[in-house]
This record gives structure tokens, sequence and C-alpha cells, in this order.
């Protein structure tokens, strides 16, 4: 029988608890895992690719040898079908928190289908003490001065409070001039 092989993509930007609920639960699932640790300038990343990847890598050795040894993590810039294709895997990964991530998921995971109807999707709902939390949320509070300890890891809570420490434009909020304190935009990985 073929090896299964799948991907988990992601910005992790940081990478959660939440994050790593599902790459250990995806692990269990699969033969192998990719852990695609996705460019997406878009977003505007407080971390650039290298450091999200050491990041993701140092929070899978975290999970002990015998699930890190099945999980590879890996950046990448392409499509993802190609990304998929290019690592043998015919399983996207794709975590859900609430109802709300579905429609956008449902609709990526058609989208995906239609590139490469050999790649399937499959959702894994988070773990009920996981669903509330998001890098997003996660780098709000952060930069808001509020503790991220019940979230992240502390290597990676760490890895938080050293990023915003090292100022710029994606660490240090801005007055909006009316007196409320507003996350400045973080400025994006060059391609």
């Amino acid at each position: 029988m073929a090896e299964r092989i799948g991907i988990y993509p992601g910005t992790f930007d940081p990478v959660t608890n939440g994050h790593m609920d599902v790459i250990g639960r995806a692990a269990g699932v699969v033969d192998r895992l990719v852990v695609g640790v996705a460019v997406n300038a878009g977003k505007g990343p407080l971390f650039p690719l290298d450091e999200r990847v050491a990041m993701v890598q140092e929070e899978v050795r975290a999970l002990g040898s015998g699930a890190a040894a099945r999980i590879d993590v890996k950046p990448f810039q392409t499509l993802l079908m190609h990304f998929a294709k290019a690592n043998n895997a015919h399983v996207i990964v794709r975590g859900l928190r609430a109802v709300s991530d579905f429609e956008y998921e449902f609709q990526m995971a058609a989208m995906n289908r239609r590139l490469d109807a050999t790649v399937d999707t499959v959702f894994l709902m988070a773990s009920e003490s996981q669903q509330f939390i998001s890098s997003r949320f996660v780098k709000e509070i952060a930069r808001l001065g509020g503790e991220i300890a019940p979230f992240v890891s502390k290597r990676v809570a760490e890895r938080v409070r050293n990023a915003l420490a090292r100022g710029g434009a994606a660490a240090k909020p801005q007055d909006d001039g009316i007196g409320t304190t507003i996350p400045a935009p973080a400025a994006r990985t060059p391609l």
C-alpha cells in the first residue's frame, strides 16, 4: 500500500496551540504529514518565513520522537496544489474552529478539487479547548500587553515578545488620533 502523505498548510504567524492540536491529530491520520509554511505576504506576517519554519519545527520536535519522525516542515510560495503534488500528497488537512470557517474552507476545497481531482481535503475540528485560538488574536493580545501563554507554548510566547520588542512597523501599536491604540499593520515579507 502506498504511503498516505498529507499537507497541513498555513501561515503559522505564530504557530498556536490550536495549530499543534491539528498537527498532532493529523499525524495520526496519515503516514507522513508535511506542514507547509506559506509565504503569504498579503497577511503581513510578524515573523519572516524562515523564523516561522523554525518555530514550527521546534514545536513539532516537542511532540516527541514518535510523531515528530513522521512530520516534515517546509516553506512554500507556490499554489497549494502544486506544493501537494511536489510532495506526493493526496490529502490536504484543514482545521476548522467554528462554523464561520466552514464556508471559506468549503470554497477553497472545491476550488482545489477542480485544480487536481486526485487530492482530497480532510477537515479536522479543533479540540473544544482550542476552538477560539487564532494567530491574529494572539498577535493582537500580545501587542496590547496581554498574556498569550494560554494560547501558545512558552517557546512561541518568548519569540512573540522578542519580535514585538525588536520594534518596527510590525510591532509598534499606533495611536489613531482619538486616544485608541490600534495595532500597526505588519511589514510584508519580501518574496
